[in-house]
């Protein structure tokens, strides 16, 4: 791990948690794709608002990053890196985007947490995020729905 927020972070974690000394080194990184989102959605696990997040299976393949599974830790950063707090992934489900409703937006606590607002902001992130690659979202394209719980 190369960030020494998140490794200190980590190692306090581990210190109070040794049944998970033997776990793989978590993912580190932050929400979003610029700052103030990343700040605000940092601030939002941290305050346990911010329950889940939803990638674009599609991004996930064109970074050929691997798919989130049930049990990860992943430390949540703000945009400078700095490590915020540490989730535990409890459930991973993919289905289309149209088929995404209103409970999602409230887990992801993002906004008015209503599902037109996650759309619109989702909408415009996948826009952003595809577009490295020449791609457009679609209303059929799969979002991989990431359910976590802040352990510390």
């Amino acid at each position: 791990m190369d960030n020494a927020s998140a490794r200190n972070l980590w190692g306090d974690f581990l210190d109070k948690h040794t049944e998970f000394a033997f776990a793989k080194a978590p993912e580190v990184g932050y929400f979003g794709d610029n700052e103030n989102d990343a700040n605000t959605l940092a601030e939002l696990a941290v305050k346990e608002i911010k329950r889940a997040t939803s990638p674009s299976l599609l991004g996930i393949q064109l970074r050929e990053e691997p798919l989130p599974k049930i049990d990860d830790f992943f430390i949540v950063t703000d945009w400078e890196g700095t490590a915020k707090c540490i989730v535990k992934i409890t459930s991973v489900k993919m289905m289309p985007y149209f088929s995404v409703h209103a409970e999602h937006a409230r887990l992801e606590g993002e906004g008015d947490k209503s599902l037109e607002y996650w759309k619109k902001v989702h909408w415009e992130y996948y826009t952003r995020e595809l577009a490295e690659f020449n791609r457009r979202p679609l209303e059929s394209m799969i979002v991989v729905f990431v359910q976590f719980e802040k352990v510390f």
